[in-house]
């Protein structure tokens, strides 16, 4: 008997024992590679798993393409712009140096085959070409991109062309980076698939895409490669995992080995040690606050779209979660509206913050309501 107890006592002590060791495995260190700048970012969250130097201003190269097709993608949605259409290549475009699909001055080239030369050839003829064919002009197309990054919040980027091409005044940062690539498959899903074709046939020729984790990882359906010689090597990378989705920026590589390599370390190391997970529901009442002079007492609180949180792997139960919400709400309230967050910390520390919105109008209530509100906030 005293043997058998023994031996439980054991099987116990090995259980506890692993079960700890399992529940306390560490999360390694993100890797720290020898360029100037990277982000890695949870899709469906829009947090930053990993960086290094995110916000630094450099030449983003041929990155720049991935705002010229976003471009080109909205004027299709809005229909003043048809994948039909045919582009008059101009002399201007002909001439543009640096990678190219090969377009010949004086043809009508369709929109389909020029974005297929933008997105898989980086073919700076092919950009320009768009460029003018939906603006005019191309500086006329960059105010377009200018206003399109200001829209989406955009702090430290600026275009002057569609190519990428060198210019003094052409700049952008890993952060933006992310940012707008998040924003081209959000907004573009059914489009974003041409970013994973390997390869297209143009006049006979065929033209392979520069992304080389397109043919080293299936989960990789994207996005776009760059390199002049101050910008350096650089690697926009998207893969998806069962039912996440990883983005990855590189800039100022020394290679394209380089970037190729830390792209795919960074999204390895992403999908291995960290796990997103949806927090809220849209139109879920999330929280209840007090609210003064209106028709009701307490006002419903939520979120306007499915919120998402990127943590590390085995730390969901250790979200703590604090509201925090104006004290002195007061009638009219519009559904919508904005009223306050829940600080999400895990160990102590914020991990993110999510806006809390009205799930419901609250009108002013009766003269009664109001005078009777108006001495309970003054205590």
């Amino acid at each position: 008997m005293n043997f058998k107890k023994n031996i439980f006592y054991l099987v116990s002590m090995f259980l506890v024992v692993t079960l700890a060791h399992v529940e306390a495995s560490p999360i390694p260190k993100p890797p720290n590679p020898n360029i100037k700048s990277y982000v890695l970012l949870d899709y469906d969250s829009g947090m930053v798993i990993a960086s290094k130097n995110p916000e630094l201003v450099l030449p983003p190269a041929s990155i720049t393409k991935i705002m010229t097709s976003y471009i080109a993608f909205l004027e299709l949605q809005n229909n003043t712009l048809s994948l039909h259409d045919k582009v008059l290549v101009s002399k201007k475009a002909w001439k543009t140096g640096g990678s190219k699909m090969f377009i010949e001055v004086g043809k009508k080239i369709k929109v389909s085959d020029i974005l297929h030369g933008i997105i898989t050839s980086s073919g700076n003829d092919a950009s320009v070409a768009l460029a003018e064919h939906i603006s005019g002009d191309e500086d006329t197309f960059s105010v377009y991109m200018n206003q399109i990054a200001s829209n989406m919040g955009l702090k430290d980027t600026n275009y002057t062309n569609s190519t990428g091409l060198p210019s003094e005044e052409l700049y952008t940062s890993a952060a933006d980076i992310a940012t707008l690539s998040r924003n081209l498959i959000k907004d573009f899903p059914k489009m974003y698939s041409l970013y994973s074709r390997k390869e297209y046939v143009f006049n006979d020729i065929k033209q392979y895409s520069r992304n080389k984790l397109l043919y080293l990882d299936e989960s990789v359906d994207g996005i776009k490669t760059g390199y002049t010689k101050k910008a350096g090597y650089c690697l926009v990378s998207s893969a998806k995992r069962g039912k996440r989705r990883l983005i990855s920026v590189v800039m100022g590589a020394k290679s394209p080995e380089q970037r190729t390599n830390i792209s795919k370390s960074l999204i390895e190391y992403g999908f291995r040690f960290y796990e997103t997970h949806k927090v809220y529901k849209s139109q879920d009442i999330i929280h209840t606050a007090r609210i003064f002079n209106g028709e009701k007492k307490e006002l419903k609180l939520g979120v306007l779209e499915d919120q998402f949180i990127a943590i590390p792997r085995r730390s969901l139960k250790k979200i703590q979660n604090t509201f925090v919400i104006d004290s002195n709400l007061t009638a009219p309230i519009t559904k919508g509206e904005n009223v306050g967050y829940v600080m999400m910390k895990i160990n102590n520390e914020v991990v993110t913050k999510i806006n809390l919105y009205s799930l419901e109008d609250i009108k002013l209530g009766s003269a009664y309501r109001r005078t009777l509100d108006s001495i309970l906030k003054k205590f």
